[in-house]
């Protein structure tokens, strides 16, 4: 299996790098929170795992730097429901 690489683009996306595609998930910040919108990863990616790896990048920044998160993408709202470790992280609507 191909070696994942995550790149964080400050302040829009964090992109995962596999065997010269992309998978990307994407977010906005506002007022202290982290508002994760989009969840893509390419058909020749798909089952290894990636998208997951995003949100756990996504999950693990926003706690470093003390932002609640708001999952409106329903993968992201999925995995944390299956991760209840980073429930704490979703902010109250």
């Amino acid at each position: 299996m191909d070696a994942t690489t995550i790149e964080h683009v400050p302040g829009s996306a964090f992109h995962a790098h596999v065997a010269g595609d992309r998978g990307v998930l994407e977010y906005g910040l506002s007022a202290g929170r982290m508002e994760i919108a989009h969840t893509f990863v390419p058909a020749a990616l798909r089952g290894r795992g990636i998208a997951g790896q995003l949100v756990r990048a996504a999950l693990d920044h926003a706690r470093a730097e003390g932002l609640a998160v708001v999952p409106a993408c329903p993968y992201a709202a999925g995995w944390i429901e299956r991760h209840p470790v980073y429930a704490d992280l979703v902010a109250d609507r």
